[in-house]
């Protein structure tokens, strides 16, 4: 069992997950605002430099925050995280100008770039190695639940207040989770492995007390062990090109799944089907049920099953799923089948790749490199991501089959390269990680 403290500052850190969620889904609730406010035409293009210019700061972020990481700690350089949080969250809501607005919202996509590197690397370096699926994977958790929460508090905003500044109120309320989450991280530890790494073991063994580890000594100890074979903490292909490797493929295949697209454009993909608003807004909310259960399903039993058998399970169910949904939109018939596949797909997505990415993303490097070596596949999963968002609404426009036929061979081509190169890493402890990566390989 983990220690009352030690799930508490689990939980603190994951809250990095739910303020991710949120600031990418609060956005859905005040376009029509901003267009209206800045008097923008929906083809405008500053309209979508508005909208996308989170997703930019999102992949900066996740570009350099891991350095930082490496070099200050995670602990600490979430606490810049968190304040870029309340800035943005502040400014949007008193933005005097379109250009300030997009400056504010960069500010949070670096925020949440930064949350997607640092927040499953500290959580891994703090948990046990038989825990360490579920308790990493309550990240993607509270990013699931952050969404949902962005969307119940648009809704109630919008009750409440109403009026020409609503939007404003929609925004604000992002600042006081991401207020709560500063104030709280001053209350965690630093990661003992990095303090450790760093030659601090006083420090280490007073962090691992307050994690409730009652005789800190022989972790200290195995922790030191690991240290002294690390050499020289710089990231190179030469040494760890197997998990580069391995992170760079993992977050390609997350997006090539297709669930970006589904979910920033699923009211357009339920209205190609020929569904009014209305039903597209009910059925979107089963489907952010879904994920959210899946979600939960999947850190019920990613320390059991294994994270690879998680991959194939998820991979053959969104291949099907997606099948299905491309066969609905190619002939246009069984268009009551539509929720079911999206649904399906949803779930298969939630069990697998999505309670698994940040998991594997922040095991399989070193100590010494692992935030850097989790920027390399942040960085991945948000460059693909805004490459098929930029692609996938051309293409429907064109051919409304095509996107879910080539995310479907994507899934099946998954399939065959985790079944033959990705190794298991439940129950390998860290320090014996790097060993386990290139000799395990199935």
């Amino acid at each position: 069992m983990i220690a009352g403290r030690h799930l508490g500052t689990v939980i603190v850190a994951s809250l990095g997950g739910l303020l991710f969620g949120f600031d990418t889904a609060v956005i859905s609730g005040v376009t029509r605002s901003l267009r209206e406010v800045f008097v923008l035409a929906a083809d405008d293009p500053w309209f979508g430099a508005a909208i996308a210019s989170a997703l930019v700061g999102t992949l900066i972020g996740a570009l350099v925050m891991g350095m930082p990481g490496d070099r200050f700690g995670t602990r600490d350089t979430l606490k810049v995280v968190g304040l870029l949080y309340v800035i943005s969250a502040v400014g949007c809501a008193f933005t005097w100008s379109l250009g300030s607005f997009i400056a504010f919202r960069f500010i949070g996509g670096i925020a949440i770039g930064g949350s997607s590197v640092l927040v499953p690397v500290y959580i891994t370096e703090i948990v046990p190695a038989n825990r360490r699926g579920a308790l990493t994977g309550l990240f993607q958790f509270n990013i699931v639940l952050g969404i949902l929460l962005a969307y119940v508090s648009n809704f109630i905003v919008q009750q409440l207040t109403g009026g020409a500044d609503a939007w404003r109120w929609k925004l604000a309320v992002a600042a006081v989770p991401a207020a709560l989450f500063l104030i709280l991280l001053y209350t965690i530890p630093q990661s003992p492995r990095w303090l450790v790494l760093r030659a601090r073991l006083d420090e280490a063994a007073t962090s691992l007390k307050q994690l409730g580890i009652a005789d800190p000594a022989p972790m200290i100890e195995e922790f030191r062990r690991a240290a002294s074979g690390a050499g020289h903490a710089r990231l190179s292909w030469q040494r760890h090109r197997r998990p580069i490797v391995l992170a760079i493929v993992l977050a390609m295949f997350n997006q090539l799944s297709g669930i970006n697209s589904i979910l920033y454009y699923l009211n357009d993909i339920f209205a190609a089907a020929g569904f009014s608003s209305w039903s597209g807004d009910l059925q979107a909310v089963a489907i952010g049920a879904a994920n959210l259960a899946a979600t939960l399903l999947a850190l019920t039993v990613i320390d059991k099953v294994g994270r690879k058998r998680l991959l194939l399970i998820g991979a053959v169910g969104t291949a099907l799923a997606q099948a299905g949904v491309a066969v609905i939109m190619g002939t246009q018939h069984g268009q009551s089948l539509l929720i079911w596949m999206l649904t399906g797909f949803i779930g298969f997505f939630a069990f697998s790749q999505g309670a698994v990415i940040w998991v594997y993303l922040s095991e399989i490097f070193p100590t010494a490199v692992r935030a850097r070596g989790q920027s390399i596949g942040s960085a991945t999963h948000w460059a693909m991501n805004a490459v098929l968002q930029f692609a996938f609404p051309y293409v429907a426009a064109h051919t409304r089959a095509l996107p879910f036929v080539f995310f479907a061979a994507c899934m099946a081509l998954q399939f065959v390269v985790v079944a033959a190169f990705f190794p298991e890493t439940r129950g390998v402890e860290l320090e014996s990680m790097e060993s386990a990566i290139e000799a395990r390989r199935t």
